[in-house]
């Protein structure tokens, strides 16, 4: 019998990965936000009691990291009370619930990469935010899988590596932050670990990113340099220089071991995604030895 999964937030960047991905495998039943309000809890129960998943992906969320710390009440509602929400009625219901969460739960002071186990502290709203929404899934005692993962872009919402692109093509020169360290995580990668996460009966807190490690500024010279721009048009800038409404966290990178140990493999080095990322949206790429990327999700 075909598993079924319902997917809430199935219209953001993640979410229509995660719904293309999964459907190669499963019964998918995607929702909008104005179908399933996850900060209601009596949409929350309706829905599922409608749908009647065996798996809810709960990719709502709101990620707009800035405006979190004027907007914190909403922040809230959606981050922290919703994954509480959905929570509850997966119990009810007898549902697993498999939740979206950050690297910003951890305030970046280390300089090894996170495990899932470590303390968290966050030092901005949309980081407390996803942590108060971690702490109400664990409280109600039910079946879940909470997922960290950082840095995401993708081909369905505005990221980083569009931004870049356009930036270059109106400037000569641009300056970007270079004392930040995380790994950059490509949607479709992170559905598809998602996916084998799902598909292992994985339970508890998971970090998943695509491998390898580098700064914005690096990021931003790996984008220039696969499109056939001057990489030393980049610039780097320290974050004090740069300032934000948000804090961000100096280094954020995530141990993907669990994630190795429970599914056999690693998602592929963040750059080799890259490249695909780049030729989905028409800008072929080259990595300057002739070669494809790597599959995504890679042995070992």
């Amino acid at each position: 019998m075909s598993l079924r999964v319902l997917v809430t937030g199935a219209g953001g960047m993640l979410g229509r990965d995660v719904v293309e991905r999964f459907r190669r495998h499963a019964d998918v039943v995607p929702r909008l936000r104005s179908e399933l309000d996850v900060s209601s809890p009596q949409a929350c129960i309706r829905g599922l009691k409608d749908v009647r998943p065996d798996v809810v992906v709960n990719c709502a969320a709101f990620t707009r990291v800035d405006d979190c710390e004027t907007e914190r009440g909403a922040a809230y509602l959606v981050n922290a009370k919703g994954p509480g929400h959905l929570a509850w009625a997966c119990r009810e219901c007898g549902t697993r619930l498999v939740h979206m969460s950050t690297d910003y739960v951890f305030d970046g002071q280390g300089r090894q990469p996170y495990r899932e186990t470590d303390a968290t502290r966050p030092v901005n709203v949309y980081g407390a935010s996803k942590l108060a929404g971690e702490q109400a899934i664990q409280s109600m005692g039910g079946d879940y899988l909470i997922v960290r993962t950082a840095w995401l872009y993708g081909r369905h919402g505005p990221n980083f590596v569009r931004t870049i692109l356009r930036l270059a093509e109106e400037k000569e020169i641009l300056h970007v932050v270079s004392d930040q360290r995380g790994s950059p995580t490509y949607t479709p990668d992170l559905a598809l670990g998602l996916w084998w996460l799902v598909a292992q009966g994985a339970r508890g807190i998971v970090h998943v990113t695509n491998e390898g490690t580098c700064t914005w500024y690096e990021f931003a010279r790996e984008i220039f340099r696969l499109t056939g721009r001057d990489p030393d048009r980049v610039r780097p800038v320290a974050t004090r220089d740069y300032p934000r409404p948000a804090r961000r966290p100096a280094y954020s990178v995530l141990d993907t071991s669990f994630f190795a140990a429970l599914t056999g493999g690693r998602l592929r080095r963040w750059n080799e995604a890259l490249v695909d990322y780049l030729e989905a949206e028409g800008l072929p790429a080259s990595d300057g030895e002739g070669e494809g990327a790597a599959d995504p999700l890679a042995a070992g």
